[in-house]
């Protein structure tokens, strides 16, 4: 099928590449001409396991274009993906400038034929009808430019929402192997279009078992399929922040929240993801989402009191590194705390409200001295927000004179460092595990006083 995205952020990029490698004809377009160049050279311009590899393959076999062309791609794809960003406003809700300039471009640039416009991007709720209706003024906008009567464009289109559910560092793996494929619209025509796209994805023909059963696909109304977007991220990030409430209270009682959960998780009710407890969520998505459903229900007069408590938690939460710092080491000025991992999590360059960003503005506001190691931003020179921090090269470098390390970001590498070596270089061997990630038996062995939360 021949593919359009517009779009090449996160899930634009991941979306176009694995749909062109499931053998769709897929140009993906994006405004900024240097991105645009460095896709065209093979190059992926985020941090994703995986995707320039498929990048270059799907481009070598003729199925993956790029290009700055809007007009180019509206024309070719017989399904156009919108997959721009929509980040949060100050207010809690999603800025849809960008959805919205995109709709009116393809709609002054829809001719005749049928297309199936999709809303990838993550929108608020009831935006599939005002997607549609901005579609329809580029239509008419055009219309009166070429002036053009109403009989003249016979454009014919369906607007289909189709949320993402993936997690950043395994993104390409999701796509292939999804726990489900949510499409929601009230066109038949365009529900079978969409599911003819995924028939590979569908069929498990790209994913890693291809004996699994099909991928299960639900089909409901545009504003459901909105709201399952948000549900799905929300549920998730109240999950997390009920497992810190309770390390919270481990904490207090004596108890130990990796016991706890391991203990909870076994109910086949709860069961064992998302209850990893530590120092908070954070990312693109989940902050967005919940503010922004959160926004939604105020809009209609509904006070959603838990998802409002869920925030709170977390941010609190955040800091709670903080607190077991001073508990450790007392004053805190004039101490140098070391870092481990800056991104929100593993496998990703992604800072966007990053818990560590938060420690950062606290331990230099109380004087603290900071350093700080990841295996991707140390290596990539990425300083956005780091104005404060010395980025180091290497752990052993990082540990050097420091009087504590908190780690921040639960990254594999982690647990196979030379600790024994990194305590020796340290004023005081003290850690901090903001992710319970941890063995603390060999740190201890190593000369640590491990710390971890609710533990």
């Amino acid at each position: 099928m021949k593919v359009c995205v517009i779009g090449t952020g996160y899930v634009g990029l991941v979306t176009g590449v694995c749909l062109a490698e499931c053998g769709h004809h897929v140009i993906c377009i994006d405004n900024n001409e240097e991105k645009v160049k460095l896709m065209k050279s093979g190059q992926s311009p985020i941090y994703e396991p995986g995707l320039s590899e498929l990048m270059q393959k799907s481009a070598q076999a003729g199925n993956l274009e790029f290009s700055s062309d809007l007009e180019a791609g509206v024309a070719h794809g017989d399904i156009l993906f919108i997959a721009v960003g929509t980040p949060a406003l100050p207010t809690g809700d999603s800025d849809t400038r960008y959805v919205e300039a995109v709709a009116r471009g393809i709609g002054a640039h829809l001719r005749e034929g049928y297309k199936v416009i999709v809303n990838k991007s993550t929108v608020p709720i009831g935006s599939g009808d005002w997607v549609r209706m901005i579609v329809l003024d580029g239509i008419a906008e055009r219309k009166k430019e070429e002036g053009s009567s109403n009989e003249a464009i016979k454009a014919e289109f369906d607007v289909v929402s189709n949320p993402e559910f993936l997690r950043e560092g395994s993104a390409v793996f999701d796509t292939f192997n999804p726990d489900r494929i949510v499409l929601g619209s009230n066109s038949e025509k365009a529900i079978a279009l969409m599911q003819e796209l995924y028939t590979p994805i569908v069929e498990r023909k790209v994913g890693t078992d291809a004996s699994l059963p099909p991928v299960p696909v639900v089909v409901t109304d545009l504003s459901s399929a909105e709201m399952i977007k948000y549900a799905a991220n929300a549920f998730l990030a109240t999950k997390i922040s009920f497992i810190n409430e309770v390390a919270n209270i481990c904490d207090k009682v004596g108890a130990d929240v990796t016991q706890v959960a391991k203990g909870i998780g076994l109910d086949s009710r709860i069961g064992n993801k998302f209850l990893q407890a530590g120092i908070g969520w954070g990312g693109s998505c989940f902050p967005k989402d919940v503010s922004a459903l959160i926004h939604t229900a105020d809009d209609y007069n509904y006070e959603a009191e838990l998802l409002k408590a869920a925030v709170s938690v977390n941010k609190r939460q955040r800091l709670m590194a903080v607190e077991k710092l001073q508990q450790e080491l007392k004053i805190l000025k004039g101490k140098t705390v070391g870092l481990l991992g800056l991104t929100f999590k593993p496998d990703t360059d992604d800072m966007r409200d990053a818990p560590a960003l938060n420690l950062i503005e606290q331990l230099s506001r109380l004087g603290a001295k900071l350093k700080a190691y990841d295996p991707i931003i140390s290596q990539s020179g990425m300083r956005h927000g780091l104005s404060d921090v010395i980025v180091e090269s290497d752990v052993e470098m990082l540990a050097d004179g420091c009087d504590a390390l908190v780690l921040v970001t639960d990254w594999q590498q982690f647990l196979k460092l030379d600790y024994a070596k990194m305590a020796k270089k340290m004023a005081h061997p003290v850690m901090i595990d903001g992710r319970n990630f941890l063995d603390p038996k060999p740190l201890e062995a190593a000369g640590f006083r491990y710390v971890g939360i609710g533990r």
